[in-house]
């Protein structure tokens, strides 16, 4: 998804294209209407008010959505291309269904920043929707909310399915050669992609809604007005599936960490025992690493505005926003502005995490501690003689 940008959000919805005319016969509420929109320009002529609007973003919000997509778009790309790469040389199975299981995140990733992204990027440019568009949703809004919420939610999924796999992977191999395999993870993929849609589908059946959101130019469940108790049941659903993947994945991840360090404390055998347990280790290692990073990557991005979407729509049904109207509109663009930051890092997240670049940082590491700790032993062992010298000198006076 796209970042959404808007200008001036104190200043309340934006309401139209970029030019809107109104027009009122007579002069009884033209005091009213400059109280309420001064800063419209208004012109007399002959008891006639035409009032024009011009609420057109600025450019330089367009310039950073249009930045923020092409990084999307070369971030999925990059990661696209090492995972073809690494593809062709995987010889281990766990390896091949992990790259499987990261090459549909990374590809899903990129479908879910260009199909959201260029429709928020034409409402942008178009000044936002109507007024009357957001009680109404048209196709395009529904197309853009159900977009929204399905590739919210399949990052999560593949995340904690990933986790999963991994998990058992590390802590009963031989069920896990047993069970696990290219078609089954393929199924698996299917599944998750059709329940990521079938949520994302749900208000075609009346159960939810999908409306324009502040300041007109994204959609997503409707959690300010009219709330219904589909639209509560619809956002506890959502955020539900995703907080509850969130925490699957923190679980797995965990086990699978505190197994690996385990065995890697227990480990006494062979040299050539311990060569290949070495070798088949640090592929769960770096498969693991890569795993945490995307879970902490998706709780960061993801949690706002799970947690902001639930509290706004329990609020809203209960009539208790009231004044603070403006401030939950400012948490609900915070959070959907950190969820698109998750297409964008996910990539980068498997890019940097590799075994390689992970082998890199620890010979730097490990050189620098090492000239640390060689001069350290210079500088002790230069400061024995001074030492010495000194206590011969003392002995010498008494």
């Amino acid at each position: 998804m796209l970042s959404v940008h808007h200008c001036n959000c104190s200043s309340g919805p934006l309401i139209g294209p970029p030019s809107l005319q109104l027009t009122a016969a007579g002069g009884g509420g033209e005091e009213e209407d400059r109280a309420a929109m001064s800063a419209l320009s208004t012109d007399h002529h002959q008891g006639t008010i035409n009032i024009t609007l011009d609420n057109k973003p600025p450019a330089s919000g367009i310039i950073v959505a249009g930045l923020s997509m092409t990084l999307g778009v070369l971030s999925n790309i990059v990661a696209l291309i090492i995972l073809a790469n690494a593809t062709k040389h995987v010889r281990r199975r766990s390896k091949a269904t992990f790259l499987l299981f990261a090459t549909s995140l990374v590809a899903t990733d990129f479908a879910g920043h260009i199909i959201p992204g260029a429709l928020v990027l034409r409402l942008y440019l178009a000044g936002g929707a109507y007024p009357q568009d957001y009680d109404s949703s048209d196709p395009l809004c529904q197309f853009l909310g159900g977009s929204m919420v399905f590739f919210g939610l399949c990052p999560l999924f593949l995340g904690c399915a990933m986790a999963a796999e991994r998990c058992l992977g590390v802590t009963q191999p031989l069920l896990h050669a047993r069970l696990v395999s290219t078609t089954r993870t393929k199924l698996s993929l299917s599944a998750v992609w059709l329940a990521a849609l079938c949520v994302a589908l749900l208000p075609c059946f009346q159960l939810g809604s999908y409306k324009y959101q502040h300041p007109g130019t994204w959609c997503f469940i409707n959690v300010f007005e009219d709330t219904r108790q589909a639209d509560v049941a619809f956002v506890m659903l959502f955020s539900g599936l995703g907080l509850a993947s969130l925490a699957v994945a923190f679980v797995c991840n965990t086990i699978s960490g505190l197994t690996l360090v385990r065995a890697r404390v227990r480990r006494n055998s062979s040299y050539m025992g311990h060569h290949r347990r070495t070798s088949a280790k640090s592929h769960d290692i770096e498969m693991v690493v890569q795993l945490v990073g995307i879970m902490v990557t998706s709780c960061i991005c993801w949690s706002p505005l799970l947690i902001f979407g639930l509290m706004t729509v329990t609020h809203s049904y209960g009539d208790r926003i009231g004044d603070d109207l403006a401030t939950y509109r400012t948490l609900m663009i915070m959070g959907v502005r950190l969820a698109s930051w998750n297409q964008i890092l996910d990539p980068w997240v498997y890019i940097l995490l590799r075994r390689a670049v992970l082998r890199k940082i620890y010979i730097i590491t490990k050189r620098q501690a090492d000239l640390k700790a060689s001069t350290l032993r210079r500088w002790e062992i230069g400061s024995f003689p001074s030492s010495e010298k000194t206590a011969a000198t003392a002995v010498k006076k008494v």
